[in-house]
């Protein structure tokens, strides 16, 4: 049998476009944001290539979490992250396009 959790993350209300903003200004969570809208499903996060150790990778997606930028639940060992495009959207209408379309 196969359970999920969510990890903790702010509920829509709650989401602060100065902390999305802080979150999405750093270049490793900017490129963690971009692989994900890609992956609507979402991806385990041990599966996702970044240039940095597995602690820092943690580190910057709890960050984006933490935000509501993104969301992680379980999946037995894994934990598996997807963008909350839905509640961004919401909230702050073409932040994510704008964002996600922005040169490289």
């Amino acid at each position: 049998m196969s359970t999920s959790k969510a990890l903790p993350q702010p509920e829509r209300e709650e989401i602060r476009i100065e902390t999305v903003l802080q979150a999405l200004g750093e270049p490793v969570r900017l490129q963690i944001v971009r692989l994900l809208a890609e992956l609507p499903d979402g991806i385990a996060c041990g599966e996702i290539d970044l240039p940095v150790t597995a602690s820092t990778r943690a580190h910057h997606l709890r960050i984006l979490r933490e935000a509501g930028v993104l969301s992680t639940h379980t999946e037995g060992t894994k934990r598996i992250s997807s963008l909350r495009r839905d509640d961004l959207d919401c909230l702050y209408p073409g932040l994510l396009s704008g964002v996600l379309a922005a040169p490289r």
